[in-house]
Parts: C-alpha cells; sequence; structure tokens
C-alpha cells in the first residue's frame, strides 16, 4: 500500500449538495431571483452554487457589487441543522487505514454545520476550511501547510475531490497524485484520473 494519506474535499465528495441545496439556499435564490442583477439562467446560476464557491459563482455570472455583498452577507451566518446523509460509498472511505485530512472551501460557520451535520469530525485529524471573507490562504496553501506541520512525505498522499479546478489544481501544482470523485458526472472530460464510486480509490492507493 503506497499512499499513506489522503486528503478529501466536502461538498459533492463526501454528501451530495443536491439533497439539501434547495432548502440550504433557498433565500439566496430568492434574493438573487428578485436581484435580476446577474447574467446567463437563475437555473445555471443555482446549479453552479451547489457546485463551487459562492465568490466564484459572483464573478463567473456578473453578479453586481450589491448582488455579491449581499449574498456574503447572507451566507457568512448561514447554517444548516438538518441531518446530512453522505454519500453511500463514503463509509468505505471511511474505514480506510490511511490518515485522512479534511479541506474545504466556504463560509466557516456554514462548513462546519454541515460537518457536524453528518458527525464526520472524528474521521480526520485535521480538518481545514478556506474561507475567503477571512483569509487570503488557498487550498494549495493549506495543502503546503499540512505537509509541513505533519511532515508528510507528498509521494505517499493522495488527494481526492470533485473539482478539477481546485483541489485537483493545487495537488497537481504541488506534484501530488489527485483522483477525481466524480459521482455525478459532472466532469466527464477532465484530464485527472476518475472514479465514480469509493471501491474504485483501491486502484490508487
Amino acid at each position: 500500500m503506497k499512499k499513506k494519506y489522503i486528503i478529501l474535499d466536502l461538498d459533492n465528495t463526501i454528501y451530495p449538495v443536491y439533497t439539501i441545496g434547495n432548502e440550504l439556499f433557498k433565500t439566496l435564490f430568492e434574493l438573487i431571483e428578485q436581484s435580476n442583477a446577474y447574467e446567463e439562467s437563475l437555473e445555471l446560476v443555482k446549479r453552479d452554487i451547489m457546485r463551487k464557491p459562492f465568490q466564484v459563482v459572483a464573478g463567473q455570472y456578473g453578479f453586481s457589487t450589491a448582488l455579491t455583498q449581499a449574498g456574503i452577507e447572507l451566507l457568512k451566518n448561514l447554517e444548516y441543522n438538518g441531518p446530512i446523509r453522505p454519500f453511500d460509498d463514503y463509509e468505505l472511505v471511511k474505514n480506510y487505514p490511511q490518515k485522512k485530512f479534511l479541506v474545504t472551501t466556504g463560509f466557516q460557520k456554514l462548513q462546519w454545520s454541515k460537518i457536524r451535520g453528518m458527525q464526520i469530525e472524528n474521521d480526520f485529524t485535521d480538518i481545514r476550511i478556506v474561507d475567503p471573507m477571512t483569509s487570503s490562504q488557498t487550498k494549495k496553501d493549506v495543502f503546503i501547510d499540512l505537509i509541513k506541520k505533519y511532515e508528510l512525505n507528498k509521494e505517499e498522499l493522495l488527494v481526492v475531490g470533485d473539482d478539477p479546478h481546485s483541489e485537483l489544481q493545487a495537488a497537481n501544482e504541488l506534484g501530488i497524485d489527485a483522483v477525481l470523485y466524480d459521482k455525478l458526472q459532472l466532469n466527464p472530460d477532465a484530464p485527472f484520473s476518475t472514479i465514480t464510486d469509493y471501491n474504485q480509490l483501491n486502484n490508487y492507493l
């Protein structure tokens, strides 16, 4: 077994956002629709809010400054208090012997509420939330910090996530092996090794 450490993303990697997204972002979606201060269709905006950090979506769809700020103000105090069901195959990863780290981008309060809702805090040696509102750190910076703090050998480390342009790109830039978890099959052409179920992850460990 070559890999001793796994860094996992959260949204659409451990659980499917769409199962809570409409309820979670109801007020945000209403705010965006009423503002009419965005480009493209509302359905595309909603889709990407369930896949990407809000600030990225705001830039991608040309949100007005006022709408972007209103969205941030809403989201920074938002929490999800209901139970969240992880992907069924997450249980496989949870039971792998490798030391695991969770690195996710988002608002601190919201991301922690999801983590606690799934009761997965104890599955990880370290949990890092990259919050653009409170830090200039990127996932790449966090990966570097984890490597230094825990004296990780990059050859023994694997990054797993759903976003080719976020955690996987960061891993690639650092020379760390990465696997795209495309359970929802949203990135068929991504230039990364791809799995659709965690029982396939053994091939990369």
